[in-house]
């Protein structure tokens, strides 16, 4: 029957790295499971674009196990924890799961409760997030019977997923309430923990930019700490305040619950720690995490999943057959940043190299760093690539996982 592949998480990354697995393995070669709680695979970057009315919530939603290869079995039931030491998973329901390489695939999940308030007064009325199609079904309405005010977009700690997709909406605000007609009689405000828009000095300076010429008020180094939905305040760790008639949060995250209920699986917010070139887990070399559930330098994207990919299929054969893992993984990651009025920018960067100007994925291509329609067209067309080319794991034709540098433009930070 061949080795058992248990994969935990049947979301982006897990349902990547079933499908490519099948890809590369032959039938009795390899036994493969997939486990989720749920039957319901989200296309998660399409949140954002339900609150302004741009996504229907319907249309976001697909069985999970039909995304997967036939081969694969796909188990329903909530993981309650992993033991290492006798490689079995056990799930709900009294079952258990005996496995030869286990990957943590089941991402990251929102953690509002641990935030002071923040699930109080006010909670899903004037105080929301996108970050769930439930959330974001919420803001819709809130959105449209919004006639002016504050309007506080927050970034509550890091890590999180998709850290553009807060500035992307705080950037879809400003033109949908232009569209409207009253965009005089709101005030945007940007809130993050970090020290600028973004997380790398040339980046920063573009996506800040941006920001003060959309009117955009940027506030830096607030890390949340406190809620006031009656009140209508936020508060920071320093003491700072910001008041709010419409608070649009994005919550503290970890990982999955289970991982903490798993000894020496997980770390202090429940990701898996992995080495960061091979995804191979330090203590145990049965164990890879790929996506969000791993504690990497990498951005929580669903690109940085794709990209990890082929290095963990990779290496996930080199394990089986008894060879030296492949530390091929660089970090790499791309991001297409909607900033309203059909126009987006496009950020491509890896562990050493911070997004930079120029084309992706060569000299000639998307420009790197500069509103255009054509990343805008990009950005929508993802959502037919995602269902029919990333999820089945089939590779784009002239872009691999590795970062390209033709094409870049090096700048003094």
């Amino acid at each position: 029957m061949g080795k058992h592949i248990v994969i935990l998480g049947g979301g982006t990354a897990g349902t990547m790295a079933a499908n490519r697995l099948c890809r590369t393995h032959g039938e009795g070669e390899v036994r493969i499971t997939v486990v989720d709680q749920d039957g319901d695979h989200i296309y998660q970057p399409g949140l954002l674009f339900v609150p302004f009315g741009a996504a229907r919530p319907d249309r976001l939603v697909r069985s999970r196990p039909r995304q997967l290869h036939p081969a694969v079995d796909y188990k329903q039931a909530p993981v309650e924890r992993v033991d290492l030491d006798t490689h079995t998973v056990r799930l709900g329901g009294g079952i258990t799961l005996g496995y030869d390489v286990l990957v943590v695939a089941t991402g990251a999940r929102l953690l509002p409760e641990e935030t002071e308030g923040l699930t109080g007064d006010g909670w899903g009325e004037k105080v929301l997030t996108f970050y769930d199609l439930p959330g974001a079904e919420g803001l819709r309405a809130a959105l449209d019977r919004f006639e002016g005010g504050r309007i506080v977009v927050d970034v509550a700690d890091l890590p999180v997923k998709c850290p553009v997709a807060p500035l992307e909406f705080a950037f879809l605000a400003d033109w949908y309430f232009r569209r409207r007609g009253i965009r005089d009689r709101v005030r945007l405000t940007y809130a993050t923990p970090l020290d600028g828009a973004f997380t790398k000095p040339v980046a920063a300076r573009t996506l800040g930019g941006l920001l003060e010429r959309k009117g955009i008020e940027l506030v830096t180094e607030f890390t949340l700490g406190e809620v006031d939905g009656a009140g209508g305040r936020m508060v920071s760790y320093d003491g700072r305040e910001l008041s709010f008639d419409l608070a649009v949060v994005v919550p503290l995250h970890g990982g999955a619950a289970y991982v903490g209920r798993s000894e020496e699986l997980g770390d202090e917010l429940d990701f898996v720690p992995v080495d960061p070139h091979t995804l191979q887990h330090p203590d145990h070399p049965e164990v890879f995490a790929i996506g969000d559930a791993a504690g990497l330098p990498a951005s929580k994207a669903g690109s940085v999943a794709h990209f990890e990919g082929e290095t963990l299929v990779r290496n996930i054969g080199r394990f089986l057959a008894g060879r030296p893992l492949d530390a091929a993984y660089d970090g790499h990651a791309n991001c297409f940043v909607e900033t309203g009025f059909h126009k987006a920018l496009l950020i491509d960067f890896n562990y050493e190299t911070e997004p930079l100007p120029g084309h992706f994925p060569a000299a000639v291509g998307l420009p790197l760093l500069k509103e255009s329609y054509a990343n805008h067209l990009g950005k929508l067309a993802f959502e037919r690539f995602y269902w029919h080319g990333l999820l089945p794991g089939r590779e784009p034709a002239g872009i691999g996982s590795a970062m390209p540098e033709r094409g870049k433009k090096h700048l003094p930070a």
